[in-house]
């Protein structure tokens, strides 16, 4: 399954352009008739085959042809070892398709590996390439056997060579071969640097809505323009070279505003000056671009707005046109060979041949290519090049070009008469040591120069070193040089180590080797004859390839992606990943997780997260914010719209575009809605005289357009098709002649909102308002955050109920790169997840027992197995997740993110893995016609959720419909997921996933994690109905009783469990006391001095059993948490963070709680018994400060009040029917009693001590400063506005007092008379708006 793509009309481009291509014919381009097969090297004379040795006339290189017996059956050279080589001269060039080897007849001699190289001349050799490798081919294990092998890429060439890298141990080398191909032929120009190849149009313009141009070519310069077309109107292509990349420019058009730029470029390539053939390829329809370079295509859309390249007169190739012009840039012209040169059907090298083209420019064209041959030396870590030099010299003289990957390298290093001198190669500059000792002095000279050095291109070093002088120079510039002018005195010693230098000396170099490639040696102002070393009659080497340059560009193509960073060494590439949110070898795994589903299962909560919707595919990361709820997962992306957008001069002809852009683009924000189970997004239309859809002629004033750029005529509220607004459905609009608020035209402010739910057609993307050109007519346009729920992907699942049962689904691909996960839960021992099928190549993944997962497949150089052991057994019918990834550069299996196995691919072989089969999901590929465990390869029972292959999810529910023995969805999430439903909230299965159930706790939030507490000023209590009404009738039937009181089991208690939290400034106070029918009570209050005490009165004793928990004062207004349990006699006791403590009812003491009745917080309004020590002490004010999270047995009172109240309210007094909690005086919803002081702030909706940001300051604090210059007369009348409110507020309290000890005609058991602190109702009113933590500043102010 792959993800639907909006470049599906491109594809369609492309292929009309492939046809076009083929109809037209690219003469002179690699034949394309299918059969390339014919045998190239029997035919051929003994001549034609030459060899670096023989081992005697009966083993001559020209009876080297496959299943010929002539001579002694075969090559085999004088010496085995790794110089030797075997050459065929095809007398032409030759398209080569094959090869074949045998070892040599009737023997123990074969070759069992090889390399080929192929070359135009028979020298500057380049070797095989395949799978981004020097290619070495598997050859034979017997002399009779013939091996062959189909080259992946074809090549052209008049030379074959063929080097053993591995022959028979028990004999030696031995070889006969066969090359297979076909004819070659192409037209061939030579540009020297001057000449220019001028195309003329056939009319002056063209205006062009599509291209085809192909080529060849071939130089040793890094720099040059290939071809180049220009029109008047600013469209021009070019092609050129640049330091040694290919780089394509196109502009279609740009407009003179500069608001529309067309220059668009695209590089590709690198090493392209290794003087042998590439080939290129550029399509273009519309702006449509296919750049091709040797097979590795890219794929690209101009910018700007134009279809057409208008050119004007001609297309010029080899350099830029002679119109009397500067040449832009300094732009060379390009020195060698092109051939096969086509231009929309038109052979531009077989027109120049037959001269019906401008080639005026040339000095000697010519239709042959010129070889400007040089001798490169190719050097590995075990290789040097000794050659010889001038002896007893008082100069040292050297130069050579090089290219390399690697930062640091020995280039040069020669032992002086009296002295070493080094040329090495360091962090990519060139360093220079000369160390010379001479009458007991010893001299010293070090210079630098150069950069970055190691880029792959050829530098050219000149070093020249004499008495008192020497002078480093870099690419021939002026600038490079470094002089020294140090004291020196040289003497040559007439040897020169070039690549590696692995004797011993006085003064070893600072390195040992060198990785690259030389040429252009001279030594002693000598240049160097490699001929002569190549022949053994000059010089030493070791480990060199002659004549040859294997450099290899790793990071083209570039295997890092999602834009990771490339780097290169000689032997290997690394991918820098750092800021692109991906991660692995190769940059391919997402660090992020796909959904804010996937984020609350981790235990998030609400927040800003990025996510990644395709994982590995090609959307990247980007941020949304999560609302994480009790049942449901908000995703919420953000626009650029401002509210209420005022919209005025529009109408229907000249309608106003409102753009509305995202914090992501179009395609993320598709992907979110895709996988999404519902997504809305809010939009409104405020207008005056400003009409939104209905008109005359049926065509709306106001549209909105959504993905895929459709316009929509339906409004928030209503639906596809319907010209309607949610008034018009709802049918209650102002007007009931229309369909929308606004179209009732009225003078006054009218809105029509509502939700847009319609997923496929979100998020809204512009809007075009059209109604607000008359006068008086105005609108304002608010287009809220697109909000998506779920995430299908994520809970997408299927259940496999027999071991024969499977999915099957489209071949997999993933030829380089390949990414798997999924998560599973089984009870099975064993079984295989997925796998899919080659000719030899393989991938699976599979349960191969309780405790150990198998990754394993075959790219073609044998089977790869990963596992991964689990310590604890994986059939726990628990979600397991696994992540498989195989890249060019290694293989890892992940398991729960904890376990992790990994293996490097090797440094040579076949990287892409080639699959045909179906892939099948939950039995082996190869078991599908056969039910048996053949192989130990089992089939899966079990769930199967979420599977992801490089980024796209399968549909395993849509497929498991249609499939016996597979099931949709998976039930039993809870057993893996209800971990994460804390404090006692029970886990409750969806089809989709869970959901955590609070209602029994007291805690909210979608994991039962954020404390319900509510602040309460003088006066607040809260009441908590434990034996409802109903059944006081049977207070004695303690079966009846305990049948209605379902949140305890049982009314005569013997155990209690108190948890709760708090904060205040003040004390003495009651925080919790539950009473009963009968004299048995138990409180908690805060004394006097701020310190908690526990009084139980169970009957039996005399006097309550009071428990002092701690003599600190928790007045304070700090958070404090309780956690107090009783069984029996034994009471335990948990103070904040402190140890608990055990106490102990006496013995006297009964231990049962009798007929529970009510639970108060904050104060006790009780009718019956109460014990009056508590009320004359601690009742009154009543508690003034926060609770939260308290919790009785299974009960949660105040959460049961706070939510009573928002279902129904009434004056100061809230109760709700068959609801057993209600609470007197004012209680807001705060969890100020329970969070740690370093929480971020809340809404002023919620938090009552939250001061709003405006003039509003805290009227009490010891810290104020008053600052310079304050008006006195001001602060005179301040105080006597003070005196005045603190008055006031005297006479009210008393008042309310006064009211309050009079109220009702029942009797309560509230103090009659207390004797209260003067200021203490000051502290009342103070509290109800200041911070918990300034009340004690502010009562010491109050005070003075």
């Amino acid at each position: 399954m792959h993800r639907p793509a909006g470049g599906l009309a491109l594809l369609f481009l492309l292929e009309a352009l492939w046809i076009f291509c083929n109809v037209s014919g690219l003469h002179g381009a690699l034949p394309t008739t299918p059969k390339c097969d014919e045998p190239l090297a029997s035919p051929l004379p003994h001549t034609a085959f030459t060899s670096s040795s023989v081992f005697s006339n009966g083993y001559a290189p020209g009876y080297a042809k496959l299943n010929r017996r002539g001579g002694a059956g075969g090559w085999s050279p004088l010496d085995s070892d790794h110089y030797q080589w075997l050459q065929v001269d095809l007398g032409s060039r030759k398209q080569v398709s094959a090869i074949a080897t045998q070892g040599r007849y009737s023997s123990s001699d074969w070759t069992m590996r090889y390399r080929l190289l192929y070359s135009d001349s028979g020298r500057n050799w380049k070797p095989y390439h395949q799978d981004g490798n020097i290619w070495a081919f598997s050859g034979n294990s017997n002399s009779e056997s013939s091996i062959r092998h189909e080259l992946q890429h074809g090549i052209v060439a008049r030379f074959l060579r063929l080097i053993p890298l591995e022959w028979s141990k028990e004999g030696r080398i031995g070889l006969r071969i066969e090359v297979y191909g076909c004819m070659y032929w192409a037209d061939m120009i030579n540009f020297d640097g001057q000449g220019v190849i001028s195309y003329r149009f056939k009319v002056k313009k063209m205006k062009l809505i599509k291209d085809v141009i192909a080529l060849r070519f071939k130089t040793s310069e890094s720099e040059g323009v290939i071809l180049h077309g220009e029109g008047q109107q600013g469209d021009y292509i070019t092609l050129e070279l640049r330091k040694a990349k290919l780089q394509l420019q196109i502009n279609l058009g740009s407009n003179q505003y500069g608001s529309i730029v067309g220059h668009t470029s695209a590089t590709t390539g690198s090493l392209l000056d290794d003087n042998h053939w590439h080939s290129v390829v550029i399509e273009r329809y519309r702006r449509n671009v296919n750049f091709t370079l040797d097979r590795h295509t890219q794929h690209f859309r101009t910018n700007g707005e134009f279809d057409h390249l208008d050119l004007d007169y001609e297309l010029s190739f080899g350099g830029m046109p002679y119109s009397g012009k500067p040449v832009g840039g300094g732009r060379k012209n390009f020195k060698g060979c092109m051939e096969s040169i086509n231009y929309n059907g038109d052979n531009i090298t077989d027109l120049a041949r037959r001269k019906k083209l401008d080639t005026s420019s040339f000095r000697n064209l010519s239709f042959s290519c010129v070889e400007t041959h040089s001798f490169p030396v190719f050097f590995n870590a075990t290789s040097f090049l000794q050659l010889p030099g001038r002896a007893a010299l008082d100069i040292v003289s050297v130069g050579f070009q090089f290219r390399t990957w690697n930062p640091n390298g020995l280039l040069l290093f020669s032992n002086l008469d009296d002295g070493t001198l080094e040329v090495s190669l360091e962090d990519g500059k060139v360093v220079v040591h000369v160390n010379v000792t001479k009458a007991a002095r010893h001299y010293r000279v070090d210079l630098t120069s150069g950069s970055d050095l190691n880029d792959g291109q050829w530098h050219a070093v000149r070093l020249v070193a004499k008495e008192n002088f020497a002078m480093l120079t870099i690419d021939g510039e002026e600038a490079s040089a470094v002089r020294s002018t140090s004291p020196l005195s040289i003497t040559t010693g007439g040897t020169y180590h070039l690549g590696g230098y692995f004797l011993q000396t006085l003064f070893p170099p600072s390195q040992r080797y060198y990785q690259g490639c030389m040429q252009a040696i001279m030594v002693d102002d000598q240049p160097a004859d490699l001929h002569a070393v190549e022949k053994g009659t000059l010089g030493a080497f070791e480990n060199v390839s002659l004549d040859m340059c294997a450099i290899i560009d790793r990071c083209m193509p570039n295997h890092c992606e999602h834009g990771g960073r490339c780097k290169q060494t000689w032997d290997s590439f690394s991918c820098t990943c750092d800021g692109t949110g991906y991660t692995g070898a190769t940059c391919h795994t997402s660090i992020y997780e796909p959904s804010c589903e996937a984020y609350k299962h981790l235990g998030r909560s609400s927040d800003t997260y990025w996510i990644d919707p395709d994982g590995s595919g090609p959307l990247g990361p980007f941020k949304v914010n999560c609302n994480m709820t009790e049942d449901k997962v908000w995703t919420v992306v953000m626009n650029n719209l401002p509210p209420k957008t005022t919209v005025t001069g529009s109408s229907r002809d000249r309608r106003t575009i409102l753009q509305v852009n995202y914090s992501a683009s179009m395609d993320q924000v598709t992907a979110i809605t895709t996988s999404a189970e519902h997504c809305e997004q809010r939009i409104a239309y405020s207008c005056r005289m400003s009409r939104l859809l209905n008109t005359p002629d049926g065509t709306p004033y106001t549209w909105w357009v959504g993905r895929g750029s459709e316009k929509h005529f339906y409004w928030g509220g209503s639906g596809p098709g319907i010209q309607k607004c949610a008034c018009g459905i709802d049918r209650n609009c102002t007007d009931p002649k229309y369909d929308c608020n606004c179209d009732a035209d009225h003078t006054q402010w009218r809105e029509d909102s509502g939700l847009l739910t319609y997923k496929e057609h979100l998020p809204v993307s512009q809007v075009a308002v059209g109604d607000t050109n008359r006068a008086g007519s105005e609108a304002k346009l608010t287009v809220g955050p697109l909000r998506c729920q779920g995430d299908d992907n994520y809970w997408n699942a299927a259940s496999f109920t027999t071991p024969s049962s499977y999915l099957h689904f489209a071949t997999f691909q993933g030829e380089t790169s390949a990414d798997i996960s999924f998560y599973f839960k089984t009870s099975a021992p064993y079984g295989v997840f997925l796998e899919n099928l080659g000719n030899t190549d393989f991938i699976r993944l599979e349960l191969k027992s309780p405790q150990v997962v198998s990754f394993s497949f075959d790219v073609g150089n044998g089977p790869v197995e990963l596992t991964v052991h689990s310590a604890t057994p994986l059939n726990d019918d628990q979600w397991h997740r696994i992540m498989a990834e195989r890249n060019v550069k290694e293989a890892v299996l992940q398991l729960d993110q904890t376990y992790r196995a990994s293996r490097p691919a090797p440094a040579q072989g076949h990287t892409r893995l080639e699959l045909f089969s179906q892939l099948y999901v939950g039995k082996p590929a190869s078991l599908t016609c056969q039910d048996s465990a053949a192989g130990g390869q089992r089939g899966f029972l079990g769930c199967i959720r979420a599977l992801r292959m490089n980024g796209v999810t399968l549909d395993l529910e849509e497929r498991a419909k249609v499939t016996p023995g597979v099931k949709p969805g998976c039930q039993g999430h809870c057993t893996s997921y209800g971990m994460y439903c804390r404090n006692g909230g029970k886990c409750v299965e969806k089809y989709n996933g869970y959901l955590c159930d609070c209602i029994a706790t007291a805690y909210d939030g979608p994991f039962c994690t954020q404390d319900v507490g509510g602040f309460f000023e003088a006066g607040t209590l809260v009441k908590y109905n434990l034996l409802p009404e109903d059944a006081a009738g049977a207070m004695k039937d303690s079966k009846v009783l305990t049948h209605h009181l379902k949140p305890l089991q049982e009314v005569n208690l013997t155990k209690e469990e108190v948890v709760f939290s708090f904060s205040t400034s003040s004390a003495p106070a009651i925080l919790l006391y539950v009473s009963s029918r009968t004299q048995d009570y138990m409180a908690v209050v805060l004394r006097q001095n701020g310190s908690l005490q526990v009084r139980y009165n169970l009957g039996g004793l005399k006097e309550p059993f009071a428990i002092d928990v701690d003599q600190r004062n928790l007045a304070n207004g700090q958070p404090h948490s309780v956690n107090m349990s009783r069984v029996d006699r034994s009471i335990t006791i948990q103070l904040d963070h402190y140890p608990a403590v055990s106490y102990t009812l006496p013995d006297a003491s009964d231990t049962k709680f009798n007929l529970v009745k009510t639970l108060f917080l904050g104060k006790v309004y009780e009718t019956g018994h109460v014990d009056p020590v508590v009320i004359e002490r601690y009742n009154t004010p009543g508690f003034i400060g926060c609770l939260s999270r308290v919790q009785f047995n299974g009960v949660a009172p105040l959460k049961s009040a706070l939510r009573s109240s928002s279902l129904s309210t009434q004056g100061t007094q809230t109760t709700v029917a068959a609801s057993p909690a209600s609470y007197q005086g004012k209680l807001v919803e705060s969890n100020c009693g329970a969070s740690p002081l370093t929480i971020p702030p809340m809404s002023a909706a919620t938090d009552p001590w939250h001061l709003d940001n405006t003039d509003a300051e805290f009227p009490f604090n010891e810290e104020r400063v008053i600052p310079d210059g304050v008006n006195r007369d001001s602060a005179i009348i301040g105080g006597i506005i003070a005196v005045v409110i603190f008055t006031i507020l005297c006479t009210l309290v008393f008042l309310i007092r006064y009211m309050f000890r009079h109220k009702g005609t029942y009797h309560t058991n509230e103090a009659k008379s207390t004797a209260e602190p003067a200021g203490e109702s000051a502290d009342t009113a103070i509290i109800g708006t200041d911070n918990p933590e300034t009340i004690e500043e502010s009562k010491k102010e109050w005070f003075i």
